[in-house]
């Protein structure tokens, strides 16, 4: 652990010679001044600049989300700019009453929560093993395999449902299950990136001494590696659970019992069957809508700051 605490009192050291300058430029004198005088000035302008620029990004990327809100709350739809400030006599709660009787929205969000959960338990297990392995391990044909673990990055998904549907369905007999719908998304190239780059960070010196301690591979990954990469779990939680979270296509295609379909899946066939003979099926659709983000963007907003940091050191203490 002194490896680690060494090298964070050295990162946060070079942090601060940079945003300080470099020592003796100016050791007196009225040149200091000018420049430091000058530099806050123009941290200043960026400062407000940069919040202009933001809070007009923030408006473009609510803007939809509020408007699918009003949208779902309006007595009588309207489709027009005019509509995201409705008359408050306008709005109502009955949207979601009518979705939810047409379909169980708090069933579909069960569902939603085990299918996504699911993925989420095999992706993080499987990304750790094998993002450990990929990083701290020697074996031969290591950089095969990354280099393969890459190219499968590049294939899109729906190349492969075919195969997928033939050999889920019909030579495992997985339709209408849970497991069928998690198992093409069990491991996640992409999380098992994230953990290799984070892996490669800690210092192989610590690895090395468990090693000569007698520590197996396993008790090292579980009591030194994880540890230290917290991070990258929330990382990989994150980047994971949007994608589960709204597919539609492989749930639609694998299940066709109504009881075990995510709420993607029944939204869809709500939009499909129902929703033509419905009062106010714009309505509708957006208060399913907004149920189905809810979740997303609250824990979102939760781990907002753990999402964000990128610091291996950070989750380094004592």
């Amino acid at each position: 652990m002194s490896v680690i605490d060494a090298a964070t009192a050295a990162n946060n050291d070079n942090e601060k010679n940079d945003d300080d300058g470099q020592p003796g430029a100016f050791p007196s004198g009225r040149g200091g001044s000018t420049r430091g005088g000058s530099t806050v000035e123009k941290r200043r302008n960026l400062g407000v600049g940069s919040f202009i620029l933001l809070a007009v990004g923030a408006f473009v990327f609510l803007f939809p989300f509020y408007y699918m809100f009003i949208g779902s709350l309006q007595t009588s739809p309207d489709t027009s700019v005019a509509g995201a400030f409705p008359n408050p006599a306008n709005l109502t709660g009955e949207n979601y009453a009518n979705i939810n009787g047409s379909i169980d929205l708090l069933k579909g969000l069960v569902n939603s929560g085990i299918f996504t959960g699911g993925v989420i338990l095999f992706t993080v297990v499987f990304g750790l093993l094998v993002g450990y392995a990929l990083a701290q391990m020697h074996f031969r044909g290591k950089g095969f395999v990354f280099g393969m673990m890459l190219l499968v990055q590049m294939i899109p998904f729906q190349l492969l449902l075919i195969p997928l549907y033939v050999m889920i369905v019909r030579d495992y007999g997985l339709a209408d299950s849970y497991i069928g719908m998690i198992l093409p998304f069990a491991i996640n190239s992409t999380a098992v990136f994230v953990f290799r780059q984070y892996f490669m960070q800690l210092p192989s010196t610590l690895f090395e001494a468990a090693r000569i301690d007698g520590a197996s591979e396993l008790r090292i990954l579980w009591q030194i590696a994880i540890p230290l990469v917290r991070p990258a779990i929330v990382t990989a939680v994150l980047l994971t659970f949007i994608g589960p979270w709204n597919e539609f296509l492989w749930p639609f295609l694998v299940t066709k019992d109504a009881a075990i379909q995510p709420l993607a899946v029944s939204l869809a066939n709500y939009i499909s069957n129902v929703a033509a003979t419905a009062s106010n099926p714009f309505g509708a659709i957006l208060a399913g809508a907004c149920v189905l983000a809810a979740p997303a963007i609250a824990l979102f907003i939760f781990f907002q700051r753990q999402f964000i940091s990128t610091n291996i050191g950070s989750s380094v203490k004592g």
